[in-house]
């Protein structure tokens, strides 16, 4: 249950908008629009709206910063509910591209900010452990973001009283992707201490949880202070969620590697018939370091390019998106949908553009090309199979704003 605390109530004009709004969600209207001049109220509006529907929500924002805006407006509107924060988490990214008219290869280049990569992974947590979530993201979100069944199927669940043997759990965090780091314990790692397993999980920075065995038996879990070691509180069952959202297991894994050497033997007997043989040496020798790294460790540098594969999709399927981890019945908000909506449309074709040349030039595999976003139709098709199911709760309730003052980049 959604609770909105403020010591604000509806005044002017949204006590009747929030009626509308409301009414309209009921009654499975498709589209509605609240406008209001920058300083109106329209978030305050909205978060009556989302506490009176009682739905997930997703509210979509064309840029970093206005998202972060209404995250913690959100946050401080919603106090005992989740509201979480889904933007890009590279501070700085350069893409992998290749120029042939220079012959230039430009390897991909990005810094990751662990701080965003921790949010990303508490939102995703959060969807799945619970209802009252709210998610404040930017147009990124419509990125593929890996095989969610396969990221829900690694989920760890751990209870006092539970008969399990540690080295068990640790062999599935290894496949869960954490690291054993017995000195500098952070985020995404574990460590082992005699009878006692400490995990920080993915979507955690500052806390942990310390496991206590004795014998086959887990006699305690607690939430402790990963700095300091103080037990913050005992609990009876925690969930641990992959440390990232590119994972599977082991049999899923040999049959993707199989389509892969299967798809990259294609593309170089297509490239040694079109008497292109640097291309064909150069996509052979990318794809099988590759598949060295992805079958000895379960990971490889850029292994998003093989989403298809991992995922087992078929060519052009569509993505898994953040929109795949709400349940059916979800309240879509897009905030300045006059800038929001164009970014969406498109981001396809730009993505597209840039790996064509990757294809072409044997830097990439063809199935590079369905680690994309999502097609607007795309987009729109996932709002409709949802409403088309009759559930009335994800109609788009649109913000557009007479004054727009934003003028951040994505």
């Amino acid at each position: 249950m959604f609770k909105l605390e403020s010591k604000y109530k509806p005044s002017g004009d949204q006590p009747e908008a929030i009626k509308e709004l409301v009414e309209g969600l009921e009654e499975g209207k498709k589209e509605q629009v609240l406008l209001g001049a920058t300083g109106t109220g329209k978030t305050f509006t909205i978060a009556n709206v989302i506490e009176k529907t009682n739905k997930p929500t997703l509210v979509l924002a064309h840029n970093k910063t206005l998202a972060g805006q209404l995250y913690n407006e959100l946050k401080e509107l919603f106090p005992e509910n989740r509201v979480e924060y889904f933007v890009s988490y590279y501070d700085y990214y350069q893409p992998e591209a290749y120029v042939p008219s220079t012959d230039t290869y430009i390897e991909k280049d990005s810094s990751i900010n662990d701080e965003i990569d921790e949010l990303r992974h508490s939102a995703t947590s959060a969807l799945i452990s619970r209802s009252d979530v709210i998610v404040v993201a930017s147009v990124s979100c419509i990125y593929g973001i890996g095989e969610i069944e396969e990221y829900k199927k690694k989920m760890l669940t751990l209870t006092v009283g539970d008969t399990i043997d540690r080295d068990i759990i640790l062999k599935k965090l290894i496949e869960m992707l954490y690291e054993r780091n017995d000195i500098d314990l952070k985020r995404g790692t574990f460590r082992v201490r005699g009878d006692s397993l400490e995990i920080v999980p993915a979507y955690e920075r500052t806390n942990g949880l310390l496991i206590e065995w004795f014998g086959d038996e887990i006699d305690r879990i607690s939430e402790v202070d990963t700095i300091t070691g103080h037990i913050l509180k005992d609990k009876k069952t925690v969930y641990i969620f992959a440390a990232s959202h590119f994972v599977t297991d082991e049999e899923r894994l040999k049959i993707s590697i199989e389509r892969i050497n299967k798809e990259k033997e294609e593309r170089v007997k297509y490239f040694k018939e079109n008497n292109k043989l640097i291309e064909a040496q150069r996509i052979e020798e990318r794809v099988n370091y590759d598949m060295e790294m992805l079958s000895e460790t379960g990971f490889c540098r850029g292994i998003e390019n093989y989403s298809r594969h991992i995922a087992l999709k078929e060519e052009g399927e569509s993505p898994n998106t953040l929109i795949d981890f709400f349940p059916k019945d979800f309240l879509l908000v897009i905030d300045e949908s006059h800038v929001t909506l164009p970014q969406v449309r498109a981001m396809y074709n730009g993505d597209r553009a840039r790996k064509m040349n990757l294809v072409d030039y044997g830097f990439r595999l063809p199935s590079a090309l369905d680690n994309r976003p999502l097609k607007f139709e795309e987009f729109t098709k996932k709002l409709n199979d949802v409403s088309l199911s009759g559930i009335i709760a994800n109609n788009a309730v649109f913000f557009s704003p007479i004054v727009s003052s934003s003028n951040s980049s994505v």
